[in-house]
């Protein structure tokens, strides 16, 4: 698939699910919000049909997201389906770790190739400021066992001055002796988003460069959108993705299907396709794939975050979204 600015489009990342078990300031209400009705929840089912269709026009590699994906009832079982779908060559996850290390010998034989795992502090007051949960232990369990497990892990942070400001330099410790990427996630304006403010790439590598010295920068992969930069003396990497101040849409590969089955082409646009609607209407595949194409086809050129009142602009929080 090739969208009109000639975008090879390869990557699906599939919200299993809206729900969560964390609370975090910046996603979702302390009292949390209304989930997506059950019948209006793709079934695993329709999830896997949608990824056969896709992966037979191009799609090499999906994540599941959520909400929390490991909620989900019957994950694993998703995963193994995803992972024996001719075509598909990789099935990630992107999870907060509370359920990880429990459910990681079941998701690793099913198939699961590799995990991003949420963690915005290493101080349980702080964990418990942002999240709402003293999970903060079962999190830290769960990279352990994912690394240990040989799965390939990447840990994301969410740097916010209000949240973590002060605490971002432990993270990186994460990467002083394990093959592990240390990740600083630009926060997003979307939903309670707007209501904190992210720390700039150049203010954390001058933390980074006070307590470790300079950071090399690496030259870019082809795998996504992270800078990467390598300290002396680390066995992992830091990376920074930027997608507000340092735009990567030239290099978009990806799609979104949120959790009632809406196909997504732009993180910053409400727009997209009912896929759902066409799954239960009982139209064929043929037609289910030409939706498909004309969709991609139109994939904006780049997001507008920053811009004043865009009524395409879309206005749900990321649990609805899919992270």
């Amino acid at each position: 698939m090739k969208d009109a600015y000639g975008r090879e489009i390869e990557y699906l990342r599939i919200s299993v699910t809206d729900k969560c078990n964390l609370r975090c300031r910046y996603c979702m209400p302390p009292e949390g919000v209304p989930c997506v009705p059950h019948k209006d929840v793709l079934t695993l089912e329709e999830i896997a049909e949608l990824v056969r269709i896709m992966a037979g026009m191009g799609i090499k590699k999906v994540r599941l997201t959520g909400g929390e994906p490991l909620v989900r009832k019957n994950i694993t079982e998703l995963v193994r389906r995803l992972h024996a779908t001719p075509g598909i060559g990789q099935v990630a996850l992107t999870t907060n770790g509370v359920l990880l290390a429990q459910m990681l010998p079941e998701l690793k034989a099913a198939g699961l190739d590799s995990v991003n795992i949420s963690i915005d502090t290493l101080h349980a007051d702080s964990f418990r400021k942002i999240t709402g949960t003293e999970h903060l232990r079962e999190v830290l369990q769960g990279i352990e066992a994912a690394y240990a497990d040989g799965l390939r892990v990447k840990l994301n942070c969410v740097p916010c001055r209000e949240l973590n400001g002060g605490e971002l330099v432990e993270l990186v410790q994460f990467a002083k002796d394990r093959q592990i990427d240390v990740r600083f996630i630009e926060l997003m304006p979307i939903g309670l988003g707007k209501q904190f403010h992210g720390i700039p790439t150049a203010e954390i590598l001058q933390m980074l460069d006070g307590a470790y010295g300079a950071a090399e920068k690496l030259k870019s992969d082809t795998e996504g959108p992270a800078e990467y930069y390598r300290i002396d003396g680390f066995a992992g990497r830091i990376g920074f993705i930027s997608p507000i101040s340092h735009r990567f849409c030239e290099q978009c590969n990806r799609l979104r299907l949120t959790a009632e089955g809406r196909l997504k082409l732009c993180l910053y646009y409400k727009d997209g396709i009912d896929l759902r609607a066409l799954l239960r209407g009982g139209v064929s595949e043929e037609e289910i794939r030409e939706n498909i194409s004309a969709a991609v086809w139109q994939k904006p050129k780049q997001h507008c975050f920053g811009a004043a009142g865009d009524d395409a602009a879309e206005n749900r929080r990321m649990n609805q979204i899919g992270g």
